[in-house]
């Protein structure tokens, strides 16, 4: 991934990727967050300090929001930064995990200049990463709202990066690039498993993490629970960001009707053969009302963020129409939804 400055795109827009064919829709959103005013830069042990200010002997007041973006080695987790940056946040890059209290006890009495904070943890400060988990239970023990993002990417994409740039993987040491990247995963496969939000950035650009990020991100109220609906076609592979994952082939195929197999789910000609099918809308009822109960389970745990895969063969008829249906419903329940058709245009 070539990491390179893009403003971000507004909430509504769609965005088509250049690898794939992914398409990225927001049926909802807010208004952009308000920018920070003044940007600072200076180091610290080695961190890279963006923007923000900090004011001492004043008392504790609203603990800031903390965002930790995490996640593998040319994966896009500074992309990520600079658009969270972007919004507003204040962006510690490579903060090592012991400091990460400090940083939130000092956004909490700067009178309100700190409201959110982002902090990028990775292998760079591998002597300091086993402090992470520490770190963590003691924001957790302070009632502090703080949120995982992880960055992952297939190693193919990862080698393809490293190789593009003529750069090392930090702990690749004396062998293969992938080599290093077996290590990371290993390395952050708990943190992984703990992430609010796992963004797949394999056929992305770095316009199209901005725009997820800023789909994620830009709203200045947060919303109780987000949702992605993404339709993909079983050929081109499973999502390995998806949390709940559910299979449209028990339709029939639209691709076998002539006069249907140009279009895609998006045509109100296609929807309509989907959803005529026995079995159809009843799907659609029914998982909506697992969803209702899922979400209700996830608001309780303080998940905020779910991606739904609907799956068919080719990632063009029926998921896409079933995905546009599903995220309606969930809008209409007061879900913040991003629709994403990942492999529609592919064939």
């Amino acid at each position: 991934m070539t990491e390179h400055d893009a403003q971000p795109r507004a909430q509504r827009d769609r965005t088509h990727g250049a690898t794939g064919g992914e398409t990225v829709r927001q049926d909802t959103g807010q208004g952009p967050a308000r920018p920070d005013a003044g940007r600072e830069t200076g180091q610290d042990n080695g961190a890279q300090v963006s923007t923000g200010s900090e004011t001492a002997g004043v008392p504790e007041a609203a603990i800031p929001e903390l965002v930790i973006i995490s996640g593998m080695s040319g994966a896009g987790r500074s992309t990520a930064a600079k658009c969270l940056e972007d919004l507003g946040w204040f962006v510690v890059d490579n903060l090592p995990p012991a400091l990460i209290p400090t940083m939130v006890e000092l956004g909490a009495r700067s009178q309100g200049n700190v409201a959110r904070i982002a902090v990028v943890v990775d292998v760079r400060g591998r002597r300091f990463f086993d402090n992470l988990r520490e770190s963590l239970a003691d924001l957790d023990a302070r009632g502090v709202t703080r949120r995982i993002v992880f960055l992952e990417s297939s190693d193919e994409a990862l080698v393809r990066r490293f190789e593009s740039v003529r750069r090392p993987h930090p702990l690749q040491g004396d062998g293969r690039i992938v080599d290093g990247i077996d290590a990371e995963r290993e390395l952050l496969r708990e943190l992984r498993g703990d992430a609010d939000l796992v963004i797949d950035t394999s056929s992305l650009n770095v316009h199209e993490l901005r725009a997820k990020m800023d789909a994620q991100f830009a709203g200045e109220e947060e919303p109780e629970l987000r949702a992605t609906v993404m339709s993909f076609g079983f050929k081109y592979g499973l999502p390995v960001d998806a949390d709940l994952v559910a299979d449209m082939r028990f339709l029939p195929n639209p691709h076998w009707v002539p006069e249907l197999r140009p279009y895609t789910g998006l045509n109100e000609e296609v929807a309509a053969y989907v959803f005529n099918q026995p079995g159809a809308k009843e799907f659609l009822d029914r998982y909506a009302e697992l969803l209702r109960l899922i979400a209700a389970g996830y608001r309780r745990e303080g998940k905020r963020y779910v991606t739904i895969a609907i799956g068919c063969t080719g990632g063009k008829h029926r998921s896409v129409a079933m995905s546009e249906k599903l995220a309606a419903r969930l809008a209409a329940e007061g879900v913040e939804t991003v629709v994403v058709h990942r492999d529609m245009g592919r064939e």
